[in-house]
């Protein structure tokens, strides 16, 4: 575990998020967090106590907002909301998904914005805080009023029902791994219920992790860019930072910079610098327009991490409760600011897969690769070099495509009527999940094939920078040579873009990239 997050009135840190879901960090309810969360449960209870109705506290929900709840059934209205909209169906969503919804609905909890009383704030941190992973599932959510069947999950373990995963990674009934880590159930009271799952955390944790991952991927889609512009004998001229300031986007600058530090030194482009020599005029655009491709993905998830930033700033709830006191019904849980941008990076991610494909597959093409035996092939007829990897990449790209395809488009009403428009914000978070498993293939694909493509340049050698990740890559897969058992060199290539060894070695020579 790492260092402590304090979860206070204000919002998360990004990286917060990013370290709770994924590296286990604790979290603590700040001291003035506590302070906001006492002040908002005293609203609460003072209208819990009025003999006029008010929505959330003491009537019904949804279509049933009419209906008046009696005082003596309020406990098993809360419960019952939970129970009911636990309902998600599907395979179970991965547990670093799970871990930053539920911070986030912390995060809100701790806003003093939602009436919860204190004990169930700190029981849900516990259950952070213990490693008990509720199990939440693929289908439930149409991301209006938020993402109400993945919280209700959660929700539902708070109260000791349902299943979780313990910090072992075991499965068991919610009951057992309260006990076992110390944990008292948590009996629900007025509006409770509906504070703990009125909320887009599940689609704003899923883009606070894209994003992370999108930002390493970035890099080393203009690593393996580069890679094959040597490889292909192409001209780094085009990424000269006066050519790349008269269209002053600031991602394709940052893209050109990285081109032009990741190509620095490299004898192989030094050998067909003479004018006199070189018959190449420009280059393809897969090779020449990079930075441009890059650059607008790079803004385009500069422009996601903007709403993220207003988003983790939000206190989403119906009803909410106001800083003056208020108790006011509102539309701030619809998921469509998160979900547009989500459908955005799919977009983003799509396009950036299919350029890289189409450099891997000019490096496989005899007539374009400029003197590169055909498919790369040790013994081309007998051997086939890496003409089915193009395959792959092929088909993960066609993949990305359909994936593109925005889910926020959609809208299925429900609650007979009441949620009449929805935002499918939580749909538009899973694909773009698999959609960067996708981008991280297609990169692995070209990295693994340029490497190949630069040792076959020998004995030119490549750039300071592309050598060192050849070299890494060669730690793991063979250079050049008969053909073998390509499927694990493509998984170690994986690896190696995942865990982002690929980019470290890369800026071992270049310092940090963009």
């Amino acid at each position: 575990m790492g260092d402590a997050v304090l979860v206070g009135a204000g919002p998360l840190d990004a990286d917060d998020v990013v370290a709770v879901a994924r590296a286990d960090a604790p979290v603590m309810l700040a001291a003035e967090a506590e302070l906001a969360i006492v002040a908002s449960s005293r609203v609460i209870q003072e209208l819990a106590d009025d003999d006029t109705p008010h929505y959330g506290v003491s009537t019904g929900f949804g279509a049933l907002a009419t209906k008046h709840i009696p005082t003596d059934r309020r406990t098993a209205l809360q419960h019952s909301l939970i129970r009911s909209h636990a309902a998600g169906s599907g395979p179970e969503v991965e547990r670093e998904v799970v871990r930053a919804l539920m911070l986030l609905r912390l995060a809100t909890l701790a806003t003093g914005r939602t009436g919860v009383r204190l004990e169930t704030a700190q029981a849900y941190a516990g259950l952070l805080n213990a490693g008990i992973t509720p199990v939440v599932h693929e289908y439930g959510s149409l991301g209006c009023s938020g993402d109400l069947a993945p919280l209700a999950h959660c929700a539902l373990v708070l109260t000791g029902e349902g299943f979780v995963t313990d910090a072992l990674g075991v499965r068991r009934p919610a009951a057992e791994a309260l006990a076992a880590a110390g944990l008292t159930p948590v009996a629900l009271r007025e509006k409770e219920g509906l504070a703990l799952i009125n909320g887009t955390d599940g689609m704003l944790g899923q883009l606070l992790l894209a994003a992370a991952d999108l930002r390493r991927l970035l890099r080393t889609a203009d690593l393996t860019a580069a890679m094959s512009v040597e490889a292909l004998l192409g001209t780094d001229a085009v990424f000269a930072a006066d050519l790349q300031a008269l269209r002053p986007h600031p991602g394709q600058a940052a893209s050109a910079a990285n081109l032009r530090a990741i190509l620095a030194g490299s004898p192989i482009m030094a050998s067909h610098r003479d004018p006199h020599a070189c018959t190449r005029v420009q280059d393809a655009y897969s090779l020449r327009c990079a930075p441009q491709v890059h650059g607008a993905a790079r803004d385009t998830l500069a422009h996601a991490e903007a709403v993220a930033g207003r988003e983790l700033a939000a206190a989403v709830d119906n009803p909410v409760v106001t800083v003056d006191g208020r108790v006011e019904s509102n539309g701030n849980f619809h998921g469509a600011p998160v979900g547009y941008v989500l459908d955005f990076l799919a977009i983003a991610v799509a396009d950036l897969a299919s350029m890289a494909e189409r450099r891997t597959d000019r490096l496989l093409d005899v007539a374009r690769s400029h003197g590169l035996p055909p498919f790369l092939s040790h013994d081309a007829g007998v051997d086939s070099g890496y003409m089915i990897a193009q395959y792959t990449q092929a088909a993960i790209v066609s993949e990305l495509k359909r994936l593109a395809a925005p889910a926020s488009v959609d809208s299925i009403p429900s609650s007979a009527m009441q949620e009449d428009h929805v935002s499918m914000g939580w749909s538009a978070a899973r694909k773009l999940r698999r959609a960067l498993d996708g981008l991280t293939r297609v990169l692995a694909i070209e990295l693994l094939t340029a490497a190949r493509a630069l040792d076959l340049r020998a004995p030119l050698a490549p750039a300071p920078a592309t050598g060192a990740v050849v070299a890494r890559l060669r730690n793991t897969v063979a250079g050049p040579g008969p053909d073998r058992y390509l499927a694990p060199e493509i998984d170690a290539a994986v690896a190696l873009v995942a865990d982002g060894n690929a980019l470290t070695a890369a800026e071992s020579v270049t310092g940090p990239l963009h």
